[in-house]
């Protein structure tokens, strides 16, 4: 479809960005990483936070929008996935996309650069991995083992760890939370490459799902959420979490369970049983990192 009018290119740089799939977990996991820091090293919250945070989800914007234009050949061939794609679809042309991609990587590095240096760095690594991810002459997402790495830093690790480095710039037992972070995005894209298993098989991809063959990449999905759950438990252990953030887990579990979808992260049909549970998961995690963000604010603005 020919784009006629201002509005509508601006609603297809927008639908680019899909930005609905990941601001809900960059907010907190930035969040996350600054509290980690601050918390124990008594250091007040700032606006270098609202600016990193913002940075993260620029990041992340730049990642989907590479993506889908790099992608935008192989989009085509599915009709969901081309009617998905702005690119693929006709609704904005390739050069604008890369035009809006060259303009949110400034603005996203302007950003970092005001959290620090330690976060600039952080940044620039995130950017780089997003770029080369998607960016056909190199494309870390056609390679096994590669693929897995770089999505899950580049869309979990780093960006609890740009959040930390804005205040502190050494994690200590933090890595475990980082760690923890990191394999729950292994696991979401394996997930992601089992949904897609027979469409990128048939584009000539060769990435860890089909490599490993679905049996086994279920296998390494169950070890990554097993390995997960145990450096979450092993940071609890130390400390590193105030134990009163049990009881909004205790709470938010039963209340997440109460809206229940046939829906994943990315707002398709959820493949099995566990991308059924992503959005309740999600949502029990902003619960804990709001509540610990409220009543940090309120001791430094109110008891300080």
């Amino acid at each position: 479809m020919k784009i006629t009018t201002f509005k509508q290119q601006i609603m297809g740089l927008v639908q680019l960005t899909r930005w609905q799939e990941y601001v809900p977990f960059v907010v907190p996991l930035t969040i996350l990483g600054a509290l980690l820091a601050a918390r124990p090293n008594e250091i007040a919250l700032d606006w270098r936070l609202i600016v990193v945070t913002l940075a993260n989800i620029l990041a992340v914007a730049y990642a989907f929008m590479i993506n889908d234009i790099e992608d935008a050949p192989d989009d085509a061939r599915d009709p969901d996935r081309a009617a998905r794609n702005p690119i693929s679809s006709g609704r904005i042309g390739v050069r604008m996309g890369y035009a809006a991609c060259r303009l949110v990587a400034a603005a996203t590095l302007i950003l970092y650069a005001l959290g620090g240096g330690w976060v600039l760095v952080i940044g620039l690594v995130t950017m780089l991995l997003s770029h080369l991810y998607s960016w056909r002459p190199v494309r870390l997402k056609a390679w096994p083992v590669t693929d897995v790495v770089s999505h899950s830093l580049m869309l979990s690790g780093l960006l609890l760890l740009a959040g930390y480095f804005i205040y502190h710039d050494s994690p200590g037992f933090v890595w475990l939370v980082a760690a923890c972070a990191t394999l729950v995005s292994v696991y979401g894209q394996l997930y992601n490459q089992l949904r897609d298993y027979e469409i990128d098989k048939a584009a000539g991809l060769k990435n860890t799902a089909i490599m490993l063959g679905e049996r086994y990449t279920r296998r390494v999905m169950r070890g990554s959420v097993a390995l997960a759950a145990a450096c979450a438990l092993a940071s609890v252990v130390q400390g590193v979490f105030p134990l009163w953030l049990g009881i909004v887990l205790v709470i938010g579990v039963p209340i997440t369970l109460l809206f229940r979808t046939d829906r994943d992260m990315r707002g398709s049909k959820a493949a099995d049983s566990g991308g059924r549970v992503q959005i309740q998961i999600v949502a029990v995690f902003n619960m804990m990192v709001t509540v610990w963000l409220v009543q940090v604010l309120f001791v430094q603005v109110f008891l300080a």
